[in-house]
């Protein structure tokens, strides 16, 4: 047995003290959760025309992508246009302050992209924007 001078063997515990730690996790956490970038993606990369008045939409919250296929998709899952109105209402009532971004393919047709605007003033989305290629 060894003998301390003033004090107990057991007075002597080697402890970790993870306080610092935790801090530092902590600190990590709330880097990453500020630092991530909230952009919803539509899930399909589509080919958009070039424009050379483009503008960046800022507050841009719903984005419905159209393919060459004239196939609608909101969240990286195909919609029917019967059920469009639905979904942008249930993604606008998440941001009212939101507008909806089309990203229409080149070979799309023009009725497609009408009926999505359509469906988008119906379920009371009026800031609407085309996305296209910056020239």
């Amino acid at each position: 047995m060894r003998k301390l001078i003033g004090g107990h063997p057991d007075d002597q515990e080697a402890a970790v003290d993870i306080t610092p730690m935790l801090d530092v996790v902590f600190i990590m956490l709330i880097f990453f959760i500020v630092t991530a970038s909230f952009i919803k993606l539509s899930g399909i990369e589509v080919n958009q025309p070039e424009a050379a008045t483009a503008v960046v939409q800022e507050r841009a919250n719903i984005l419905v992508a159209i393919d060459a296929n004239n196939r609608i998709w909101v969240d990286r899952r195909e919609v029917d246009i019967r059920a469009l109105r639905a979904n942008i209402e249930r993604l606008h009532a998440q941001n009212p302050k939101g507008s909806l971004v089309i990203q229409a393919d080149s070979d799309s047709t023009n009725k497609v992209l009408v009926q999505v605007m359509d469906a988008s003033r119906q379920a009371g989305v009026f800031d609407i924007a085309i996305a296209t290629e910056d020239r």
